[in-house]
């Protein structure tokens, strides 16, 4: 094989990154794509052409012209079309979450291994050029033996975002701590090298939710005119304040990983910026970065990081593409994989271990803060 024919399933919303494969002279192209929405379908056509559309994704994997498909869909659909794609003789790549429950994971991981396809999950964060900057400073030894970690999500916008669709209701995501927290679970472990052992975990919904009904949409509220959270979209516009609303907007999640190493991640959902900031800290000094813009790192009284200074802060140079750039390159890595078999920065197992931690997180916030082991890989799944 020299050119990947890619069938897309969810051509809208992160279905987008479609683009970055379609690559008629290149080595991949778009050859299908299946969506519940006919306008999607429409769009989707009027980019790549004369392409094979349906809304029923077992009719594009019967196809004999789609080598790999993408699972760009709502997440509670990833599990059945990730193993339906595996089944049908597919390559596949799933955008995070893998699933939204342990077990389901557990049963792609056996089904990917049963199948020899390759199976890729979407975790674009490891490709941002800042966390492969800090994953070095960590494996060098600069900061000495990591012990901690802390994470803050602050999710400006969080209602635009989560709140005014499907994100919302626990029956499609579990929870956001698994939606929107899986990529910074994720980091935790890949800048460690270290997964997670145990959890318990605060939260509430404090700020969303509330006795709006179910169906009023805010084009058609009486108080659009005043409301903080007002969207204007032909998609995304239930009230952030309806009553199905049941994901907590407000988490607090403590973790031990394997080595002792202890880690907190914070995620609120109606703070007044968007920002993301990660601090490892090693026996010998920290790093530390604010979103993908900046990382400092600074070391203990006495320890020397460089000459005459035991300070550094590394600037990073703004990159173009999706996700600061890491969107391209990881659909890239995907199409190497299949073609070459060279292996990606990302893993199944990383895919099911942050689902993991999403879903114990979740599960123990429930339970009023229980603490929760991470259960074992199913039998004969490795890393």
């Amino acid at each position: 094989m020299k050119q990947v024919r890619m069938g897309i399933i969810g051509v809208g919303g992160r279905g987008g990154i479609a683009a970055h494969w379609h690559k008629p002279e290149g080595n991949s192209v778009i050859a299908a794509g299946a969506d519940v929405s006919a306008k999607n379908l429409e769009t989707f056509r009027g980019k790549y052409g004369n392409v094979f559309t349906t809304t029923d994704y077992k009719e594009l994997l019967k196809r004999k012209d789609v080598d790999a498909v993408a699972v760009t869909s709502p997440d509670w659909t990833h599990e059945e079309y990730a193993i339906a794609a595996l089944r049908a003789g597919k390559h596949v790549y799933c955008e995070k979450p893998m699933a939204i429950t342990i077990a389901g994971c557990d049963r792609i991981l056996l089904e990917a291994k049963k199948s020899g396809k390759k199976f890729m999950v979407g975790f674009n964060m490891r490709y941002m050029s800042v966390f492969p900057v800090m994953k070095d400073i960590i494996e060098r030894g600069v900061i000495g033996e990591v012990k901690a970690v802390w994470v803050r999500h602050f999710v400006g916008l969080g209602g635009q975002f989560y709140y005014h669709d499907w994100h919302a209701n626990s029956k499609n995501s579990t929870g956001l701590l698994l939606q929107k927290g899986s990529h910074d679970i994720d980091m935790i472990h890949y800048l460690t090298g270290k997964y997670t052992k145990k959890v318990s975990a605060f939260g509430s919904l404090d700020y969303f939710g509330g006795n709006k009904p179910n169906d009023l949409r805010c084009r058609n509220c009486r108080e659009k005119d005043t409301c903080w959270e007002f969207v204007k979209s032909e998609t995304m516009d239930q009230c952030c304040f309806r009553k199905e609303v049941d994901v907590e907007d407000n988490n607090i999640v403590i973790m031990e990983l394997e080595g002792g190493i202890k880690a907190s991640y914070l995620q609120c959902h109606f703070t007044p910026e968007y920002l993301r900031n990660y601090v490892i800290i090693g026996t010998e000094g920290r790093v530390e970065c604010v979103n993908e813009e900046k990382v400092v790192i600074k070391m203990r009284p006495g320890v020397k990081l460089v000459k005459n200074s035991t300070d550094k802060e590394l600037t990073l140079k703004p990159v173009e593409g999706g996700h600061g750039g890491a969107d391209p390159v990881i659909c890239g890595d995907f199409i190497d994989y299949v073609l070459t078999g060279k292996k990606p920065k990302t893993t199944p197992v990383a895919g099911r271990q942050s689902v993991a931690v999403g879903c114990l997180g979740t599960e123990s916030i429930r339970k009023g803060g229980k603490v929760l082991a991470v259960p074992p890989l199913p039998k004969g799944i490795k890393e």
